[in-house]
């Protein structure tokens, strides 16, 4: 059973049409229309994989070219040597000292590193995602210069979960994390509740078991996610969601070459829409539909609030369903006209408060 209480969202996303920038100095024509150029110079340190990604790192960095293109901010990214605190703190260091005082981090890896940044470059401004500052011992510490921003995971894996059942109706399913951290196992649990809502309430039977539930422990490895995908295929598991960056590549990728050899398998995205990435024939994708966080929506929005002078520094952000900061794409040929229409209102249940989605495992598969 559902909950009838939920509390979440802190920040209401901005939809201005025009947009203004402090410290302009010329203009520029974005999309026939004038904006302030900005002197303002963001940088964004990457985490574990490529700008391209196709997860984290890319929806990120997405929402900083965004801001380029309509706030006219000047951008750059460096990617560090290793993913450790000494090596983020190197590029950190190398963004500030030209004069990139904006910056970004995708990821909890950045935890410790933002908290010594945020004392050193006192006139500097760091925005985390998916993280708090703390010194090591994991309490938050958010200095006024820095802003911690956070995801509703469960909500866009509930969603996810509905609309898979609902278009698949019956069969099995399974889960591929990454590293076992809260926003992994945030996704898996809401997925398992949206397809345990679906089976009670729309009539599906689209089951998910405890042996097809892993965690492969990384988000770069990606042929570890193409062997564990294939063992679940074998199995006879009919759709794999895999939250897992580069691993769920692997599951990608995978999905890819049994379809393409007639197989009717299937993979749900994770942070972006991974339509694309599941493409092999004909336009035809495997990516089934995508559990989605609004990366690009979150960061951009953050750049905006600094130019206006509005930059919430202190404070810790949830973006979720109530405020339109997690869900699904709006837009899959996946998925069917029913399947989008019934996940719609699903998603305003959600957001009313009629269902409510735990962000806990409770009897759930681990």
């Amino acid at each position: 059973m559902f909950k009838k209480k939920f509390a979440l969202g802190l920040v209401s996303l901005l939809t201005a049409s025009t947009l203004l920038a402090a410290c302009g100095t010329d203009t520029k024509e974005t999309s026939g229309e004038k904006v302030e150029k900005s002197d303002l110079k963001v940088g964004m340190v990457t985490d574990a994989g490529t700008i391209d990604d196709k997860s984290f790192n890319q929806g990120t960095w997405e929402g900083i070219l965004a801001a380029k293109e309509e706030l006219g901010i000047q951008e750059k990214y460096l990617k560090p040597a290793g993913e450790i605190e000494a090596e983020y703190l190197k590029e950190i260091g190398n963004l500030y000292d030209a004069d990139f005082k904006f910056i970004v981090t995708p990821g909890f890896k950045f935890e410790t590193a933002i908290y010594q940044a945020q004392s050193k470059y006192e006139d500097a401004k760091f925005v985390i995602l998916d993280g708090n500052p703390h010194n090591g011992d994991f309490v938050p510490d958010v200095a006024d210069n820095t802003v911690s921003i956070f995801f509703a995971e469960h909500e866009s894996g509930f969603l996810a979960g509905v609309a898979t059942a609902l278009e698949l109706k019956e069969g099995e399913a399974g889960f591929i994390g990454g590293m076992e951290i809260p926003a992994v196992q945030k996704f898996n649990w809401g997925f398992q509740q949206g397809l345990k809502y679906a089976n009670e309430n729309l009539g599906t039977n689209l089951v998910i078991n405890k042996e097809n539930v892993l965690y492969q422990g990384s988000f770069n490895d990606v042929a570890a996610g193409g062997q564990i995908a294939a063992q679940m295929y074998d199995k006879g598991v009919n759709v794999i969601f895999a939250a897992a960056g580069g691993v769920g590549v692997g599951a990608i990728n995978e999905a890819k070459t049994r379809a393409s050899n007639g197989d009717d398998v299937w993979v749900v995205g994770v942070d972006v829409d991974q339509y694309a990435d599941g493409e092999y024939a004909d336009g035809k994708s495997v990516v089934l539909t995508s559990a989605i966080k609004k990366l690009a929506h979150a960061t951009q929005e953050l750049i905006k609030q600094e130019l206006d002078g509005k930059f919430p520094g202190g404070e810790t952000l949830t973006y979720s369903v109530e405020n339109d900061g997690v869900g699904i794409p709006e837009e899959n040929p996946n998925l069917s006209e029913d399947t989008i229409t019934k996940v719609k209102e699903v998603y305003e249940k959600i957001k009313s408060g009629d269902i409510v989605v735990s962000s806990e495992q409770g009897d759930l598969i681990k």
